[in-house]
């Protein structure tokens, strides 16, 4: 088997957790992109799904407590995360790719990404 057990089972939660974030993230950039800045809405986006994605995270995905510790870790990961995604998204949108769809090529990178930082966080800082 490629992967143990418990790690198949919580990347299948990170999964769930993915989606929800995700969406969570695309419906407020799809909601704001067409009244501001793409930046702007992309950030605020991200903000909103930055605090679903901690706590579902801490509780559902690694089960572990939430802690400043890592709060702190996962704040760390996610300004990476973030600084990575609002590139390709300028990016893919520099290439052509329209407003509207630049997110999704910025998530199939971004995503795999995060699981790895994200992992390392609450496994390392519990």
């Amino acid at each position: 088997m490629l992967f143990s057990r418990e790690t198949f089972f919580e990347l299948v939660r990170f999964g769930v957790v993915g989606v929800v974030a995700t969406a969570l993230h695309y419906g407020v950039y799809w909601l704001l992109h067409g009244v501001m800045d793409v930046n702007v809405a992309y950030t605020f986006g991200y903000l909103v799904s930055f605090v679903a994605n901690y706590v579902l995270s801490a509780r559902f995905t690694f089960r572990k407590k939430k802690s400043v510790k890592n709060g702190l870790g996962f704040a760390c990961a996610h300004l990476f995360n973030y600084l990575l995604q609002i590139s390709l998204l300028n990016f893919f949108i520099w290439l052509g790719v329209s407003k509207v769809l630049a997110p999704v090529p910025v998530y199939c990178v971004a995503i795999p990404t995060n699981f790895l930082i994200v992992r390392f966080v609450f496994r390392k800082l519990g």
